[in-house]
């Protein structure tokens, strides 16, 4: 039986431990597009789950590549949006984590920290935008209230995802310095 699931996420660590909570209730996941999760029953505590964010979108050669040669370790490929990939691996078979060293998992952080930088700086620059068009004698009510929305957005994405995502990859590397 089908159980569909729509919630969103941010944070890719505290959705992996959804998707793992949801193993352990013996739910696995089958499918996913944008905050809709698809599962079906299974053993209770089958999977363990993984997500990363590729370089280049799922479709992509080399993330095609990348993709065959994770399941060539045993591991399946569950869905993908965009550059997101969901992986899962039987908890039978061990232990599963997708970085083993410091330095890769410090490159994913950066990645996904590329990411939410980018549309900081989007909502920053709408802000500019609107902030002109406010200046102007034909500005609206609009421009004041798209302006102010893009700032908070900004902000939200800065000092929720940009800040903690920094605050993680400095405490990695100065982790990788202490093993070192």
């Amino acid at each position: 039986m089908k159980h569909i699931v729509w919630k969103a996420y941010w944070d890719f660590e505290k959705e992996e431990k959804f998707l793992n909570e949801m193993s352990a209730k013996g739910l696995a996941l089958t499918d996913y597009s944008w905050c809709r999760y698809v599962f079906e029953e299974a053993p209770r505590g089958e999977y363990i789950y993984r997500i990363e964010l590729l370089e280049n979108s799922a479709k992509h050669p080399e993330s095609q590549n990348y993709i065959r040669f994770m399941e060539e370790t045993g591991v399946d490929f569950v869905a993908s949006f965009i550059c997101w990939v969901f992986f899962r691996k039987k908890a039978a078979d061990g232990e599963f984590n997708i970085y083993s060293d410091t330095e890769s998992r410090i490159k994913h952080y950066k990645r996904i920290r590329t990411l939410f930088s980018g549309a900081a700086g989007v909502n920053l620059a709408a802000f500019a935008v609107n902030l002109t068009a406010v200046l102007s004698p034909d500005s609206s009510l609009a421009n004041l209230f798209g302006g102010f929305l893009s700032l908070t957005i900004f902000a939200l994405i800065l000092f929720t995802l940009v800040l903690p995502l920094t605050k993680k990859i400095k405490a990695l590397h100065k982790q990788k310095e202490i093993t070192e």
